[in-house]
């Protein structure tokens, strides 16, 4: 058995809230004693059991309903939660009305500002009063294109308040983009700022809102957040006004209080293969589960100050912002994680306390490259726990943080996404670190991987999935009337379970490993490959700053090509090239040492920062890219057209 990195100490499980909620649910709705095995077995096979147990235990403000807590309770799609329970989501993120700090706002700049969770309120209600004359309510939507500003959490909470669904995009859409998604739902109300800092850069948004209200005809009202500068320019901008003059001072809070499975978010796909899904969350099954991820994976607590780098236009923003019904202290951050050096990020973990940090093993990578170690050159002695997601952690990664960052920390990789807007593996309190590993399935989360044939396939390569309903699923796809695109996205591959597009390995640890899309899996000779597998090895190598791999057609077979990023001054030789494939021969097999190697300048990514193998696939069989606008640098594809190492 292979010897965990970090294992927490009995202190820290006794005193968690997984073992409080444990106990609760031993005595209130019948848990069985045991391990997290135990408790993850009950809680996925009394599931009507365990989710009004994370209800009562988190103390969810809700109205009772009397209907059964599921029906359908095996149907996937289909299975209904809490079918007559009201409850508001803005409500539970407001419960504390003190001079307690909710928010933490800074940016690259050095900016600093706080709100209470009094102030928090007190501007939520102002908004809400004029979200409220205006004549939004359930069934509407509001839309945000948007920095990771205090402002952006008020124009949320105060749209949710009013029982309306909230959708949002970060400021660095194009056009396009932006049309993509907010024209498929046709929001009402649309929240901008006026700009944005990245990178030492102001970059404007008022130019490119002008060209999305140009057709966007369902906007009434533009709300403007003067955020780069003092005074907007609100011109050609219909019906705008600042967000400071907008709505009633002293007006409070009031929460319409409506059905279980009311919208309350829209999330879109990347959109890299053609118009993004609208993917629709419910209040209900949203709160709830953010209530268990943050209380009993995440151990968060009203002490706490939990930081995650985001935007506005992933997941992860409205994620962080959940953190707020734990009464905790949330740190934005806004603006680039390396400006105007390495260490911003670090600085600002020292400064504010940070317990729990957030982050992407593509943040990771970079600052492992770049020598950094700020366990070395800051206090990090708040800190408790590294968050990590966006893509797989390597086992390097992990060497990294326990020797360059913490070395008694909780490392929680945690994998999930958009669609069920949470994770379906990640942290746990009261289990080991293994190297290269996620802990455990979430709570009630029926994780599994299976193999081609639908057997549940331990310590082998296959399909995440996950085999019976959460309340979390989407309620549905925006425009999808018959429920045939959201069947078609998720329960075709295996019916009647959720098959999420991650290739995966369920450890004898009982954790996992995520090994990349499944959809982007190589097929060399007829074998399944992961291209995590590929990067893992390939970026131990100093030389190499990132690399990407993607299956060519060729011969009447696949042969896998990759594509490296190199550090600035080196050359893709002979020698290099030898090296990376000896480095990927002894720790993988033959199958994955790549028949070709190509230096490039940059990678694509998507804006929320995932690399888009799809689309680097068509640009080298010659093929469109349909959706470029959701890209970060659609300019890097031209570095894949055409390339002449391709063509023999």
């Amino acid at each position: 058995m292979v010897e965990p990195i970090w294992t927490p100490s009995p202190e820290r499980v006794a005193a968690s809230n997984l073992t409080r909620f444990a106990a609760f649910a031993r005595n209130r709705y019948g848990a069985p004693a045991g391990d997290y095995a135990t408790l993850w077995r009950w809680s996925v096979e009394q599931r009507e059991r365990f989710w009004p147990a994370v209800m009562e235990f988190a103390g969810v403000l809700h109205t009772p309903g009397t209907a059964p807590v599921l029906q359908q309770r095996d149907l996937m799609p289909g299975a209904r939660w809490f079918e007559d329970t009201r409850l508001n989501f803005a409500e539970n993120l407001l419960a504390r009305d003190d001079d307690q700090v909710a928010i933490v706002f800074c940016n690259e700049r050095g900016a600093r500002r706080e709100l209470t969770y009094r102030q928090l309120r007190s501007e939520v209600g102002r908004i809400a009063a004029g979200l409220r004359e205006i004549g939004i309510g359930p069934g509407d939507r509001v839309a945000g294109f948007v920095p990771n500003l205090p402002e952006s959490v008020i124009a949320m909470l105060a749209t949710t308040s009013l029982g309306a669904a909230w959708t949002s995009c970060s400021p660095d859409f194009g056009i396009n983009g932006v049309l993509d998604r907010f024209g498929q739902v046709a929001p009402r109300v649309l929240f901008t700022a006026d700009g944005y800092f990245y990178s030492g850069k102001v970059l404007d948004s008022l130019a490119p809102v002008r060209g999305v209200l140009e057709q966007l005809p369902s906007v009434d009202r533009v709300i403007v957040i003067p955020y780069v500068g003092t005074t907007p320019d609100l011109a050609g901008l219909p019906n705008a006004v600042q967000f400071g003059d907008f709505g009633q001072p002293g007006a409070q809070c009031e929460f319409e209080r409506v059905p279980f499975d009311t919208p309350l978010f829209v999330m879109y796909s990347s959109g890299t293969t053609g118009v993004p899904k609208c993917i629709v969350h419910g209040v209900g099954g949203t709160l709830l589960q953010h209530r268990k991820e943050h209380l009993l994976h995440g151990d968060l607590g009203p002490d706490d100050r939990l930081f995650f780098f985001t935007t506005c236009g992933w997941m992860m923003w409205n994620w962080l912002v959940s953190g707020l019904a734990t009464g905790c202290t949330l740190v934005l951050y806004e603006g680039s994680p390396f400006s105007p050096d390495r260490d911003v990020l670090w600085r600002m973990a020292e400064r504010e306390r940070i317990t729990q940090f957030g982050t992407s093993p593509k943040y990771l990578s970079a600052l492992q490259k770049e020598a950094g170690a700020p366990g070395r050159h800051f206090d990090l002695g708040a800190l408790r726990t590294l968050l990590s997601t966006g893509s797989p952690l390597a086992p390097e990664q992990f060497d990294f943080v326990y020797g360059d960052i913490k070395a008694d920390l909780h490392l929680a990789s945690i994998s999930g996404g958009t669609d069920i807007i949470s994770c379906f593996c990640l942290g746990n309190p009261w289990l080991p670190v293994h190297r290269g590993e996620i802990q455990s399935p979430g709570l009630g989360m029926a994780t599994q991987v299976y193999d081609d044939a639908a057997r549940p396939a331990l310590e082998r390569q296959g399909e995440l999935v996950c085999t019976a309903p959460f309340p979390s699923m989407p309620i549905g796809f925006w425009n999808d009337p018959d429920g045939s695109k959201y069947r078609a996205a998720y329960f075709e591959r295996f019916p009647g379970v959720w098959c999420h597009g991650d290739y995966a390995v369920h450890t004898a640890h009982g954790g996992f490993v995520i090994l990349g899309r499944s959809d982007a899996v190589l097929n060399p000779g007829g074998v399944r490959i992961g291209t995590a597998e590929i990067y893992r090895q390939v970026e131990k190598l100093e030389e190499i700053l990132e690399s990407l791999a993607v299956g060519q057609e060729w011969d009447n077979d696949v042969r896998v090509v990759l594509f490296v990023r190199l550090r600035p001054g080196v050359t893709l030789d002979a020698a290099l090239e030898k090296r990376i494939r000896d480095t990927i021969r002894a720790s993988t097999t033959p199958r994955h040492v790549p028949a070709r190697i190509v230096s490039v300048p940059d990678i694509p990514r998507t804006i929320s920062g995932k690399i888009v193998e799809l689309a680097v696939r068509n640009v080298i069989h010659g093929r469109p890219v349909r959706n470029t606008d959701a890209l970060a640098n659609p300019q890097a594809l031209d570095h894949f057209r055409d390339r002449p190492e391709l063509a023999s």
